[in-house]
């Protein structure tokens, strides 16, 4: 038995898109994302050329006309306080539409999303101190003490941000809005990002690697849910 989706696309259950990606590209991208972490991580305990570019790069960005009440909002939307909170109204207007239409384990989705956010405290901070990056000098890295690679508040936001899109895109009508939600998903996690080295919080590096991080959380969500969403389909 196959359940139709939302507006005739074939049924899924959030967080994967009417077309999910083969596993094998899935793959591909986790592996492509892991290999770039560890070349950030590389770069930044070696102190090699990667890391030199990047504390010349973030004087650049200090030094944008941005103002600081901005930046400081933006560096905020990556907070523990903030993120989840939009994960929770995804998940809210998610479940009720995948209930409706008998998506097979509907709640594997949420419950994916909200594992995976869990997952972001869990996995960087042994990573800070692992590393024990001194942050820049400023407002973040005034006492010069260490701990600041990678962003927690930059993993947190790709991770809750990508999520809630993930889990909100299958049940947009049209293509637009759903290019259009996964571009400004894009965009609010660079402006986190922007807004954290603006600031002074962290280097650029500390930002990308969360990306690189983040990117695999949601790489691993969406193959379970996908995965597991497949197994279903065969056993009704």
């Amino acid at each position: 038995m196959r359940h139709a989706g939302p507006h005739g696309r074939p049924g899924t259950t959030p967080p994967v898109p009417g077309r999910p990606a083969p596993f094998r590209q899935l793959l591909a991208a986790s592996a492509a994302l892991g290999l770039g972490f560890a070349l950030v991580s590389w770069q930044v305990a070696a102190s090699g050329p990667f890391r030199a570019a990047d504390e010349r790069f973030a004087g650049l960005v200090r030094r944008s006309g941005l103002p600081d009440g901005v930046a400081e909002l933006l560096a905020d939307l990556g907070h523990m306080t903030v993120a989840p909170v939009v994960l929770a109204a995804a998940v809210a207007y998610a479940v009720p539409r995948a209930r409706r239409a008998a998506e097979p384990r509907w709640w594997l989705g949420p419950l994916c999303a909200a594992l995976a956010l869990a997952a972001v405290p869990l996995l960087v901070a042994p990573l800070k101190a692992l590393f024990d990056r001194p942050g820049p000098p400023g407002t973040g890295g005034a006492d010069g003490s260490g701990g600041f690679y990678p962003s927690g508040h930059a993993a947190t936001a790709i991770v809750a941000y990508g999520a809630a899109a993930l889990l909100v895109r299958p049940w947009l009508r049209t293509a637009r809005l759903r290019r259009g939600l996964l571009a400004g998903t894009a965009l609010l996690v660079a402006a986190v990002g922007y807004g954290l080295v603006r600031r002074g919080y962290h280097w650029p590096l500390d930002v990308l690697a969360s990306w690189l991080l983040g990117g695999m959380l949601l790489t691993a969500l969406t193959l379970t849910a996908r995965r597991s969403t497949l197994t279903a389909r065969r056993s009704t």
